[in-house]
């Protein structure tokens, strides 16, 4: 009897935990009417703030509400304004069996945070990671700083894990840079930069010449027009976190 050895196929594909970030969209209405008028108000088209960025709708501070959620509706709204809903978090029993429903993941629900001040109120960002099962956690690397000298253009994002991100080229509107430590562009910012990415409050943004489309440190945003206050604008200048504010200064030489 003849024996064939069977050939070895290998895997096509693989299965791995990921750091994924994403923003939070944290409802306080289950009024969908009120929730388009605001987003309307804040963010116009969306084409200058979002292009189709993974979003998680936070339900905690509308768990308690009697009112059903629309969510093909929710989903179908935010999708409107160029962000792509993937799941959901912190709602009823009743509720996240609806986001379920329509095709909404399940999300950890994240520490609480207090509450910050209007201005300050847009979506937060979240790192999500997928735990691993070890027996004991292995020792944390030591901080590195990511270095990029090529100047960086709509569509392309850089991540620097564990450190900071140093930038020495312009970060083109639409392109974003994101850091768990700061963030330092040393030419012109006109794209998204996010510091302290895995909830670092003592991260920083600098930039030689700050026109931001978006800053955000430790999950708190600032975007659109009132990202760079207009005195501040095409200025050197740095972002930081006072309590629960997020405040630009200009960075004098």
């Amino acid at each position: 009897m003849s024996v064939v050895q069977a050939a070895k196929v290998s895997a096509v594909f693989d299965l791995r935990s990921a750091a994924l970030t994403l923003i939070v969209v944290a409802l306080k209405t289950t009024d969908l009417g009120a929730l388009a008028a605001e987003l309307a108000a804040r963010c116009g088209d969306g084409a200058d703030l979002f292009d189709f960025d993974p979003v998680a709708v936070d339900l905690s501070l509308v768990s308690g509400a009697s009112e059903p959620i629309d969510f093909a509706a929710l989903i179908a709204l935010l999708r409107d304004y160029r962000m792509l809903p993937v799941a959901a978090r912190g709602g009823s029993s009743g509720q996240m069996a609806a986001a379920r429903a329509a095709g909404l993941a399940m999300a950890p629900v994240a520490a609480a945070r207090p509450s910050a001040t209007a201005a300050e109120e847009a979506p937060e960002a979240e790192v999500i990671v997928e735990p691993e099962a070890t027996a004991e956690p292995p020792p944390a690397p030591s901080p590195v700083t990511l270095v990029v000298e090529k100047p960086l253009r709509s569509g392309q994002r850089v991540y620097a894990k564990g450190g900071d991100l140093v930038v020495l080229a312009v970060v083109s509107f639409g392109a974003e840079v994101i850091a768990d430590g700061n963030v330092h562009v040393y030419a012109p910012l006109r794209g998204r930069a996010i510091a302290g990415a895995r909830g670092n409050t003592e991260a920083r943004i600098f930039s030689a010449c700050m026109e931001a489309q978006l800053i955000s440190i430790a999950g708190l945003y600032r975007s659109g027009d009132g990202a760079v206050p207009a005195e501040l604008r095409g200025k050197p200048a740095q972002a930081r976190l006072q309590g629960e504010k997020l405040v630009l200064e200009e960075l004098k030489f």
